[in-house]
Order: structure tokens, then sequence, then C-alpha cells
């Protein structure tokens, strides 16, 4: 893990995001689901990485936050489908940002809290057609196919290095599940 540490500094060093400080690890199955609030996906298509873009502005990383009793693999298909418009074809456990929040209520009343998960897989995906853009969410202007390096760039050029280093990070586990397979 000290290699990953100095490899991805700011993926794996503890961050904070006003209320939020963020710590990810690496997962080989998810957290307790109960503690899931947030779902994510690294969506690949062949040797081509899917980023999406938020109003126009920046650069996201597809996933979002679950609904009330809902379990979080179907959250993850309701928000690829709604942001990126696409299925996945494979998914497979990649990490977890363990949260705190220093809020004093949750984000939403039936997510986890002041403990919580954003939860984060990778995965092969299949365009199904265009972003849902539902009216109550953030609105995907873009969705685009791109280079490892081009999509690091991307997320680099908003300061999102974290994004960055969790995709050069897939990249690498996924390579290395390859090679070995």
């Amino acid at each position: 893990m000290t290699d990953l540490q100095s490899q991805f500094p700011h993926l794996f060093n503890t961050t904070y995001r006003e209320p939020i400080q963020m710590q990810f690890e690496l997962w080989q199955t998810p957290p307790q689901d109960r503690l899931i609030s947030n779902v994510n996906l690294v969506p690949y298509i062949g040797d081509k990485w899917l980023i999406i873009q938020v109003d126009n502005i920046f650069w996201e990383l597809p996933g979002g936050t679950r609904e009330p009793d809902e379990p979080f693999p179907e959250t993850l298909k309701r928000e690829l489908l709604e942001e990126a418009g696409v299925q996945l074809k494979s998914i497979t456990p990649l990490g977890a940002w363990h949260c705190h929040s220093n809020a004093p209520q949750p984000y939403r009343p039936h997510l986890p809290h002041p403990d919580f998960y954003r939860y984060v897989s990778y995965g092969e995906v299949e365009i199904v057609g265009q972003p849902l853009n539902p009216s109550d969410a953030e609105q995907v202007t873009l969705v685009e196919l791109v280079t490892l390096e081009e999509a690091i760039r991307r997320y680099k050029s908003i300061g999102r290095d974290d994004f960055a280093e969790l995709y050069a990070l897939t990249a690498l586990i996924r390579d290395q599940k390859a090679q070995s397979s």
C-alpha cells in the first residue's frame, strides 16, 4: 500500500472538501451496505476511457447518490444511464473513499452520517443512448471516450488530481489482471 500511496498521493492521502474529510482505500469487496451513500464507476470501452462533462464546466466521475432503500448496484445502473447513457458489461470492485462529514446532518435524511463510503468500481460499459439528465440532477453536457492520458489531463485541468490518479490506478490494476490471466 505504501508504494501506491507514493505513486498516487492525491488519491490515497486524506483530503478535505468541506464539510467532508475523505481517505481512499482499496477494497476487494464493497464496504457494509448500510454505510454506502454514493457509488461511482471508472468506465471504459476497449482501450478508451469514458468521461463526462457536467454543466459545460467540469469533468466528473460517473455515479451518484443512493435513493431511499435502493440497493447500491441499482444506484450504479441508474446513475450510469442518467449521466452517460451506458449499461454495464462487466464490473470489478476497486475501492472506496471513507468519508467523515462535519455537517450537522446528512446530505439527505436516508444517508449514513457522519461516517459513510463513496464506493468505486471499474468496468466495461456499452453506450445505449444519450444521458437521461433528470431535471433534478446536474446536467451532463458531454460524454466522451478518450485515451487514458487525455482523461488524466482533463481531470488535472480542473484540479481533480484524485480522479486523474483514480483512472491511472484503474488502468494499472486492469493491465496487471490481464497479464496474470
